[in-house]
């Protein structure tokens, strides 16, 4: 076991390797795509004083 003594730290090192991706990152490409589509969505969005109510038992706003 003493033999052993030295080495641990290494290995302890060895294990704290870094990692260039956090947890729930996307890749460049991805991004893009998931830009692509809000721009999508933007475009396609409808203002919301834009539509009317319909219905006679809506109130309407004063």
């Amino acid at each position: 076991m003493m033999r052993l003594a030295p080495l641990l730290p290494v290995l302890l090192l060895a294990a704290c390797g870094s990692h260039s991706d956090a947890p729930g990152s996307v890749s460049a490409s991805e991004a893009q795509s998931l830009n692509d589509a809000a721009a999508m969505l933007d475009a396609n969005s409808v203002d919301a004083n834009a539509v009317a109510i319909g219905g006679e038992n809506e109130a309407q706003p004063r």
